[in-house]
């Protein structure tokens, strides 16, 4: 099955409604589960604060190298 290596592109439009159904299940399983992910709070905060600064140094060395 070749499903994992084809190649599609995109647009920006297109991936509000990606973002949205991901973030409506967040929201869906955060509430639902709000009492047992009570304990992992702060480790669940450090896998936030280090994959989001790993992703805007990303973003930041893309865009350095488009010209």
């Amino acid at each position: 099955m070749n499903f994992f290596k084809t190649k599609t592109s995109w647009s920006n439009t297109e991936f509000i409604v990606l973002k949205l159904c991901v973030a409506s299940a967040y929201v869906l399983v955060g509430g639902y589960f709000h009492s047992f992910f009570r304990q992992y709070y702060v480790p669940v905060f450090m896998v936030f604060a280090v994959t989001c600064i790993w992703a805007v140094s990303l973003w930041i060395s893309k865009m350095r190298g488009v010209k």
